[in-house]
């Protein structure tokens, strides 16, 4: 039995460059983090006393004789890429709910990737990783998605992404002093819109756009040099992040008509107007979960200001998808 264990990601600024789409031809770089929120998935073989040969469990629960029968299209994808012959029992769990901006559904991918790498005795890397998630993904499946999310969830911590014009890419950790990291976390608050959304519909509505709004995109992937250089220089007020979390935002509503909608828009001027000084919808638009930006003092007045929408506590992490059971015998 396998249990893999992948990061959800947060993602301050540069999305919507990381589209291949765009960036095979402009370039594209993503400034983002992933944090103490899991996906886990478990994985073995399972025996053959069964009427079914797989059984996958999730939202759903499917006990399928052939791959070809499974309905999530993550697993069917990523079973038919390892050429699975033994039979499987596969588990998802996750910490927060999917479909809500924090790169869920990469996560999945990554750490189902990871374990059946790891239950068939194989090693694989970050790198390995986050280039089978984007290849299921986005030339399997066909999803309308960036290629931000998988690459977080593979390596973990806080990056700077840059996507090159053939398609490679290259991480970069953040270097800055644990003082100036606990300043920005201690900024930052996650809170769910009760809005959930398909991110590939509304994906799909972008990458329409992307040549039409060109202006935006370079003025968005600016933001990720100038969102380094604030965190790397002390002498800057880390409010300027805030305030530049709020320009990006401006920008990226204008993608598509997609992006927000006018609940979303009342819980961001309540935000604001509570002390907020910044955020953002997180991942595609549409819904799900919204970052926000504010001096640690007016926390207290934001939460009660949002009081219908839940509050989720969360630190960095740096770990990224990493295998937390390995028990080969399956016992």
């Amino acid at each position: 039995m396998i249990i893999t264990r992948t990061p959800y990601r947060v993602s301050f600024f540069g999305g919507g460059t990381d589209y291949p789409g765009w960036f095979r031809e402009h370039g594209g770089a993503v400034l983002a983090t992933t944090f103490d929120k899991y996906c886990y998935i478990t994985c073995r073989r399972l025996p053959p006393f069964f009427e079914h040969k797989h059984r996958i469990v999730y939202s759903k629960i499917e006990n399928v004789s052939r791959i070809d029968e499974i309905q999530h299209p993550a697993v069917r994808a990523t079973l038919e890429w390892a050429k699975i012959e033994d039979g499987l029992e596969i588990h998802h769990d996750g910490d927060l709910p999917a479909r809500s901006g924090l790169g869920s559904s990469s996560s999945f991918t990554v750490g189902l990737v990871h374990a059946l790498q790891a239950l068939h005795g194989r090693m694989t890397n970050r790198d390995d990783l986050a280039k089978t998630a984007i290849h299921i993904e986005q030339d399997l499946i066909k999803e309308n998605v960036g290629s931000q999310d998988q690459i977080l969830a593979a390596y973990g911590g806080l990056n700077v992404v840059e996507f090159r014009h053939d398609g490679s890419f290259d991480v970069r950790p953040v270097i800055v002093p644990t003082e100036r990291k606990d300043e920005l976390a201690a900024q930052l608050m996650l809170c769910f819109t009760g809005f959930s959304r398909f991110a590939s519909e509304v994906a799909r509505s972008k990458l329409d756009n992307l040549h039409a709004r060109r202006q935006q995109l370079d003025r968005i992937r600016e933001t990720v040099d100038e969102g380094l250089n604030i965190l790397t220089d002390p002498s800057v007020p880390i409010q300027a992040f805030g305030e530049l979390l709020h320009e990006a935002w401006q920008n990226k509503r204008t993608l598509s008509n997609m992006v927000t909608t006018p609940e979303i828009d009342e819980i961001y001027n309540a935000a604001r107007d509570a002390g907020a000084i910044g955020g953002k919808l997180l991942g595609a638009g549409g819904g799900g979960f919204m970052l926000l930006f504010a001096n640690p003092r007016d926390h207290v007045r934001i939460r009660e200001r949002l009081n219908g929408l839940i509050h989720v506590p969360f630190k960095f992490e740096n770990g990224g998808s990493r295998v937390v059971l390995y028990q080969p015998n399956g016992i």
